[in-house]
């Protein structure tokens, strides 16, 4: 009988943590590069777009993690 694998939590917690976190900035990056302030007073069309840029930019950034994780462990 196989054994289960045994889940490394710390690991898994860190790449999500990484991957939410490069994904968030990347969203940062385009939006400024885009002319779109998250810090804006105010929402406005601008502050909406680049908050959406970077809660946009987290996700994909976790999803990118986990398939990456998947891709290591073997799991399909």
């Amino acid at each position: 009988m196989n054994k289960p694998k045994k889940l490394d939590f710390f690991a898994v917690g860190l790449s999500d943590a990484i991957g939410f976190l490069a994904g968030a900035l990347s969203g940062y990056g385009l939006g400024k590069l885009l002319g779109l302030d998250t810090f804006a007073p105010g929402y406005g069309a601008s502050s909406i777009g680049a908050i959406l840029l970077v809660g946009w930019g987290g996700g994909l950034g976790l999803q990118l993690a986990r398939r990456w994780q998947q891709s290591r462990s073997g799991d399909k």
